[in-house]
């Protein structure tokens, strides 16, 4: 069993990353292999609706867009996903939302690569937008078939400055509490 995740966040380090590096303990000790993928900061490119990868149905981005179609074979050999992000204006950052674009795109087409799989939307926020953040990476998931697993609470955690979230004590708990509940949903579905 592995879950990949893929962080939004430029800040390879940041609040985002400590949330999914908390989750990842929980699933750790349960036996589920981790990865996390660094996609904020890198140069990727939105959709530009081509077309080409419902042509091919392979999954895959035409565009010259090596980092999303590297994320997308992450995803598939995965058994979950997570996808994380802070809060830019009330939304993802623009990274993932190339990534949720071209991929929710081209993996539809193929078709629906990603069926059955576990996906959950962890974010970061200072103050406002978590919610609207954290129902787009929500959507993509079930606009792509996956099964979404609950936690204690919305996967948010509070924080300005990197490190902040560490001292947000229902937003750890509740990134355990999802690690938990995504561990015992890997072990039913791969009975």
């Amino acid at each position: 069993m592995k879950v990949v995740a893929i962080n939004g966040s430029p800040r390879a380090n940041g609040n985002t990353s400590l949330l999914i590096k908390e989750i990842f303990k929980t699933l750790e000790a349960e036996g589920v292999e981790t990865e996390l993928f660094q996609l904020g900061g890198k140069q990727v490119h939105g959709c530009t609706a081509c077309g080409k990868c419902r042509e091919a149905k392979d999954g895959k981005c035409h565009i010259k867009n090596d980092v999303i179609n590297l994320c997308i074979e992450k995803m598939i050999e995965a058994d979950a996903i997570i996808l994380g992000s802070p809060v830019y204006f009330s939304n993802v950052t623009s990274e993932l939302k190339a990534l949720i674009d071209c991929a929710g795109y081209a993996m539809r087409g193929a078709p629906h690569l990603l069926k059955h799989k576990l996906g959950a939307a962890v974010v970061a926020v200072r103050r406002a937008g978590e919610i609207h953040t954290f129902n787009s990476i929500n959507l993509f998931f079930l606009v792509t078939q996956m099964i979404v697993p609950g936690a204690s609470y919305w996967n948010v955690g509070i924080g300005k400055n990197p490190g902040d979230v560490l001292n947000d004590e229902e937003g750890m708990q509740t990134m355990q509490n999802l690690g938990e509940n995504m561990a015992w949903l890997l072990k039913k579905l791969n009975k």
